[in-house]
């Protein structure tokens, strides 16, 4: 398969703690992979520096091919690298169309000319209506965004993220503070997402990381301990001793 994001050798050091070492990864385009580890493995540091919000320590970043290690965060975001937690809070007095809708501007460059009537950009509007269609949230379109349970709002999200016109989506823990009767909601949608859209995400809920992912990397202390399907994992002496526990043997 294509590769559609990798790192060769990255590290990120803060003083004399080697948040992430030496790591050599890839996500194959069309992926639904996972990433797990126990607390300060060093996950959310590792997405901080294929997204652009950290610089590495040493090591490279590479985006189908081209490598991006030193490219701002913004710039990632137009070759079509996004990650949900950094619009979280976007646009939470909008309505759910409207967000989206914005988020259509913003990547078609015509954000500053909001002068124009939004109800004349029919275009646009049709876009927003069917990613809203195709995550379940049509029915929500006219509703503030704010005012929505939090596991529609996190859909909101990957709607909003949708938008962007993404290639490859990190998601930072889209389950955090869901109830487990929504969240399982939330990542079928994310699971049936275009397989145009390559999906990394970060998640403590094994449950759901054995259910929905079909490749797994686990982190400890900052490296990679292990990788491989759903079944590899959890057949891994290593990783549950490190981290899965009674978790494996459920899966």
């Amino acid at each position: 398969m294509t590769v559609a994001l990798s790192t060769q050798g990255l590290s990120r050091s803060f003083g004399a703690l080697k948040a992430v070492r030496d790591v050599s990864f890839s996500l194959e385009r069309g992926a639904r992979h996972a990433l797990i580890g126990p607390n300060g493995a060093g996950k959310t540091t590792l997405v901080n520096l294929l997204t652009g919000a950290l610089p590495p320590s040493a090591g490279s970043v590479y985006l189908e091919g081209d490598e991006i290690t030193r490219l701002p965060q913004h710039e990632r975001v137009k070759r079509g690298m996004t990650r949900t937690f950094q619009i979280t809070t976007l646009f939470p007095g909008l309505t759910v169309l409207e967000s989206v809708v914005l988020a259509i501007f913003e990547r078609k460059g015509i954000a500053a000319g909001l002068h124009t009537r939004v109800a004349n950009r029919t275009a646009e509007i049709d876009e927003a209506v069917h990613i809203l269609r195709e995550l379940g949230l049509e029915r929500d379109a006219g509703a503030v965004t704010r005012s929505l349970p939090y596991g529609k709002q996190r859909l909101v999200e990957i709607a909003v993220a949708l938008a962007t016109g993404p290639r490859i989506l990190l998601l930072d823990e889209p389950a955090a503070g869901i109830p487990a009767a929504e969240s399982g909601e939330v990542f079928g949608v994310i699971a049936a997402l275009p397989r145009d859209v390559s999906v990394l995400f970060i998640e403590h809920d094994m449950d759901l990381v054995f259910r929905f992912a079909e490749r797994i990397t686990v982190l400890a202390l900052g490296s990679i301990l292990a990788e491989g399907t759903p079944q590899e994992i959890a057949s891994d002496a290593r990783v549950r001793e490190v981290y899965l526990g009674d978790e494996a043997r459920r899966a």
